[in-house]
């Protein structure tokens, strides 16, 4: 009997090459297979939909022509794909439209910048809106897990991760756990001893960083196939699968800023936020004038209104005076940070000093350090080395190894 068999998973599709063979490895595994695609931030509208199987032919795919889909991405294109993998799979297809929940992201994201700190949109939306609107969405159709295309792995008690060999001889699905809060069957198993999140093999495209504030109930219902592939991989399988999305380009921009603009996007949201003011150096002085401190974030160089025979970073900014301060990169080196709103995928918690190492940044790669929970359960982390650019609004994430143990809100980096 096929791993999946008996099981109903809801996988999330954006209409790209790593969630539609998710959907395709969890169907050759026996699941029941039901592909959804949120509409969140595009300004950019798709049809209406309330919940019809897909009918799409192959006519309405993206098209993977350089230069036809601003880095291969566009919401419109990306409902279309997303619905003509759903029909070549012959799997249901629900479009689920998110666009009043996501006004949340796209305040957080203003007030955040006109604050003075660098948000992470992605990270907030996995925690508010994919996997708590989208979890609710899988209760209310019985669904058993919930399965996305990121570069992660889940590894449960048995100690298997991202799942066993399908018929195929390929990796999907990941071994049963459940937990009788969420699997609506009579004949659910009992809840798993131990469920990890790991990285995912592909160091290059690993996205559990982006992960570190999933709830661990909810982190037994995940699925993560392709984490144990590497990309190019997932590529081939994508070719020899037949779907004609499978040199797509990847999609980098934040969804709701899709021409990358973001400076735009905040003075169309909050144009009354954006004044003049000053740019200091080290010592306090006045260097030069700035249209914005949202303009600037911290280990900034290029686009920097002031002129030096030297090169210059931004080191700091306060949104209280609205002054943005410039330095040598040296100066934008953290021997630590301290961070809030965490959340923590192990059960002991280091209220002691531990040895980890920590991503600052999603496209970083983690360093090593150690790191503590205080009684008020802020984390303090120390660098082994100096680190470049600790911008406060941004997601510190700790790893024993391949885990992701927890991580939070960057508040302060310590000099």
């Amino acid at each position: 009997m096929k791993l999946g068999t008996g099981k109903k998973v809801l996988v999330a599709m954006s209409g790209g090459v790593d969630s539609s063979v998710t959907a395709a490895l969890l169907k050759e595994d026996g699941y029941e297979v039901v592909g959804c695609f949120m509409r969140l931030g595009s300004e950019d509208s798709i049809e209406e939909d309330t919940g019809a199987s897909s009918q799409a032919t192959q006519e309405t795919a993206c098209s993977t022509k350089p230069g036809a889909n601003r880095q291969g991405c566009c919401s419109v294109n990306d409902a279309a794909d997303a619905r003509m993998v759903a029909a070549l799979l012959d799997v249901p297809f629900y479009v689920m439209n998110f666009r009043k929940d996501f006004g949340r992201i796209k305040d957080y994201f203003t007030a955040e910048y006109n604050a003075g700190r660098t948000p992470n949109p992605c990270v907030r939306c996995n925690d508010w809106l994919k996997f708590g609107k989208l979890f609710d969405y899988a209760r209310s159709i019985d669904a058993d897990y919930i399965a996305t295309g990121h570069y992660a792995r889940v590894e449960r008690s048995s100690g298997r991760s991202s799942g066993s060999s399908s018929g195929s001889g390929r990796s999907s699905g990941s071994s049963s756990s459940s937990d009788s809060d969420f699997i609506p069957s009579a004949t659910a198993t009992a809840p798993a001893a131990r469920t990890r999140l790991l990285r995912g093999l592909d160091h290059h495209k690993d996205q559990s960083y982006v992960l570190f504030g999933m709830k661990r109930d909810r982190l037994a219902r995940m699925l993560l196939p392709i984490g144990a592939f590497h990309k190019p991989q997932v590529r081939k399988m994508a070719q020899e699968m037949g779907l004609p999305i499978f040199d797509k380009p990847d999609s980098y921009e934040i969804c709701f800023v899709p021409d990358n603009d973001y400076r735009g996007f905040l003075e169309r949201r909050s144009p009354e936020s954006f004044e003049k003011g000053t740019i200091v150096d080290e010592q306090g002085q006045t260097i030069g004038e700035h249209e914005g401190h949202q303009n600037f974030t911290i280990g900034q160089r290029r686009g920097l209104p002031v002129n030096r025979s030297y090169p210059l970073y931004v080191i700091g900014k306060d949104a209280a005076t609205n002054t943005v301060t410039l330095g040598p990169r040296e100066a934008t080196n953290a021997n630590g940070l301290r961070a809030d709103q965490t959340n923590w995928l192990i059960d002991d918690i280091p209220t002691t000093a531990r040895a980890v190492t920590i991503k600052i940044r999603s496209n970083s790669d983690p360093v090593p350090g150690s790191v503590i929970v205080h009684a008020d359960g802020e984390l303090e982390v120390h660098f082994e080395e100096p680190q470049h650019a600790v911008a406060p609004g941004q997601a510190a994430v700790c790893y024993d190894g391949e885990e992701l143990i927890g991580g939070g809100w960057i508040t302060q980096a310590l000099v």
